[in-house]
C-alpha cells in the first residue's frame, strides 16, 4: 500500500485534473526522489503528484518524519524542505490547496451521481441520527491514527473503514456495501433486526407480530375471546416480539373499553406526536410502533 503522497509543485497547475489517474502519479524511490522534488527530472507538467511506499523505503519516510499514513507533504519547486499538508482529504480540498499555491483555478471533474456518498462526518450525523432511538444499535467511531494499536488489531489499513460488531462479539464483519445512507440503513436493518427508514422513521412492518395479525384478521370484531387468544399467544413470545405483543394486548383492551372509534382517534393523535419535533427519538419509536399495530386493527375493522 502506498503510504506517502508527496506533491511537487512548480509554477502552474496545468494537469491537476488528471492527477488522480494512476498513470499521472509518479512513483518515488530513494534514487529519483531529489530529482523529482527539485524539478530536474520533470520539466513538464509543472505540477507533479507523486507517492512513495514508506514501508519499502523506511529511511526516506524517516527522513521526512512520516509516522502515520497517509502523510501528505508539499514541496515547492527546487526545495527539499516540505510543508506538511493539514487540510481536508477530499479532492476539492487538495485542488483548493494546490490552486492557492500555484495561482491556478483548476477543478476536479466529478461524474454525475443521483445518490450522495456520505463522508465520515456525514456518516456520524446521518446514520447515527437514523438509529438514535434504537437501544440495540450503536453507531461509533475511532480515530485510527491516534489509536494505531486498536486499528492494527482490527486490520484497519485505509480510511474510512467500516466494520459491524454483532451484539456480544469481538469479531467484526467488514462492511463492503455502498456509501450512501440508504445502503447503510439497509445493512444495519438486516443485521440488527431493526426496521428503520433512511429518514429515521420506522417502516410499516416495525412492531407487527404476524401471528397476532392473523388472530385479528380472523375475528369479525374485537371480543373478549380475541383478547384471550392474544394473551395466550403473547405468553409464548420472547424478546422484542414479546414487547410488541404486549402493545397488541393493551390496544385490544382499549378497543374493548372505548369501542372501535378508539382506533382511528388514537392513530390521529399518534400522527400528531410523531410530527412534533419536541418529542424524543425514543418516544417517537414507541409511538410509531403503537401506530403500526393499530393499523392492523384498522385493517381488521375494514374487512
Amino acid at each position: 500500500m502506498w503510504k506517502l503522497l508527496a506533491t511537487v509543485v512548480a509554477a502552474a497547475l496545468a494537469t491537476l485534473a488528471s492527477a488522480s489517474d494512476a498513470s499521472d502519479v509518479v512513483v518515488l524511490t530513494p534514487e529519483n526522489f531529489e530529482q523529482v522534488v527539485d524539478g530536474s527530472k520533470h520539466k513538464e507538467p509543472s505540477v507533479v503528484v507523486a507517492k512513495v511506499d514508506a514501508d519499502a523505503h523506511k529511511e526516506l519516510g524517516s527522513n521526512y518524519g512520516v509516522s502515520g499514513f497517509p502523510t501528505i507533504k508539499f514541496f515547492p519547486k527546487g526545495s527539499i524542505d516540505p510543508e506538511d499538508y493539514k487540510g481536508g482529504r477530499s479532492e476539492d480540498d487538495f485542488a483548493a490547496f494546490l490552486n492557492a499555491k500555484a495561482g491556478a483555478s483548476v477543478r476536479i471533474p466529478k461524474p454525475p451521481t443521483f445518490v450522495p456518498a456520505l463522508t465520515p462526518q456525514d456518516f456520524d450525523a446521518e446514520v447515527g441520527k437514523v438509529f438514535s432511538g434504537e437501544e440495540s444499535v450503536l453507531v461509533a467511531k475511532v480515530d485510527a491514527e491516534a489509536h494505531q494499536e486498536l486499528a492494527k488489531r482490527y486490520g484497519v489499513s485505509g480510511f474510512p473503514t467500516l466494520k459491524y460488531f454483532a451484539p456480544g462479539s469481538d469479531d467484526p464483519e467488514d462492511y463492503s456495501g455502498g456509501r450512501d445512507k440508504e445502503s447503510f440503513v439497509t445493512f444495519l436493518n438486516e443485521h440488527a433486526g431493526t426496521h428503520r427508514t433512511p429518514t429515521g422513521g420506522l417502516t410499516a412492518e416495525a412492531g407487527r407480530v404476524k401471528a397476532l395479525d392473523v388472530i385479528l384478521s380472523a375475528s369479525g370484531e374485537i371480543t373478549s375471546s380475541v383478547l384471550e387468544q392474544a394473551e395466550s399467544l403473547v405468553e409464548t413470545l420472547e424478546g422484542e416480539a414479546a414487547k410488541h405483543g404486549n402493545l397488541y394486548i393493551k390496544a385490544i383492551k382499549k378497543v374493548l373499553d372505548k369501542g372501535k372509534a378508539y382506533v382511528a382517534t388514537e392513530i390521529q393523535r399518534l400522527d400528531g406526536l410523531l410530527a412534533n419535533d419536541n418529542v424524543t427519538a425514543q418516544k417517537k419509536k414507541l409511538f410509531a410502533l403503537r401506530k403500526n399495530i393499530l393499523e392492523a386493527f384498522a385493517k381488521q375493522a375494514d374487512e
